[in-house]
């Protein structure tokens, strides 16, 4: 990934809590028959420093067999994003030379996963899962509401993968390369546009105390 300095976001904290917040990562990887990517939600954790990541696919899905074998992977996490018209820049009326641009934050998870295929293993990661994402339900589905031989049927059909990343990477291209000015033109037309994400992002990542 393309990564001017002042893009780049280090803290784990912050790459973790993005894919918390925006699970469905793109798992990619290269195989004998070409790249191979498919959307795939995750379970990111952290145990002793090191972040680990969990998912399941589909026992038909490919893209197992070649974690089994060693490849390695790349999953893409995408955050807020954002278009960003030049109107909103004060050099705009100063100069004219200005651009549009698309505001974005990333996190690239990179390394070797291993494959779990246990009943035990599959079952935590599927009800981890699914706690995970019907907690803010007001009466949240629990996997022990489905009969318990479909959902052992069910295990069978998926394979869990693990990837403890070799390299966690975090781009942040919100507007940190204008001038003050400029940022705080996108704040306001952001805000505006009722983008208050984005719009706080620039904030916090351009130094707009005051805002």
């Amino acid at each position: 990934m393309y990564l001017p300095p002042n893009f780049a976001e280090t803290d784990e904290t912050v790459l973790r809590a993005l894919i918390t917040a925006h699970p469905l990562g793109l798992l990619i990887l290269t195989s004998p028959s070409g790249v191979l990517a498919n959307p795939v939600p995750f379970l990111v954790s952290v145990t002793d420093g090191v972040t680990t990541l969990r998912a399941h696919l589909s026992k038909a899905n490919e893209q197992w067999r070649h974690i089994g074998e060693g490849a390695e992977v790349l999953v893409v996490f995408q955050g807020f994003d954002s278009y960003v018209t030049p109107s909103w820049y004060v050099s705009k009326a100063e100069h004219g030379k200005v651009v549009p641009t698309w505001n974005y934050a990333m996190v690239q998870a990179r390394g070797r996963a291993s494959v779990h295929e246990t009943a035990d293993w599959l079952g935590r990661q599927v009800r981890d899962l699914t706690s995970r994402h019907e907690a803010r339900r007001q009466t949240p589905w629990q996997v022990e509401d489905a009969p318990e031989k479909f959902v052992a049927a069910q295990l069978r059909g998926i394979v869990g993968i693990e990837i403890a990343p070799a390299q966690l990477t975090g781009k942040w291209k919100v507007s940190q390369n204008r001038s003050e000015a400029d940022r705080r033109g996108v704040h306001a037309g952001l805000t505006a546009d009722g983008d208050t994400e984005m719009a706080d992002m620039v904030a916090d990542y351009g130094g707009l105390t005051d805002r």
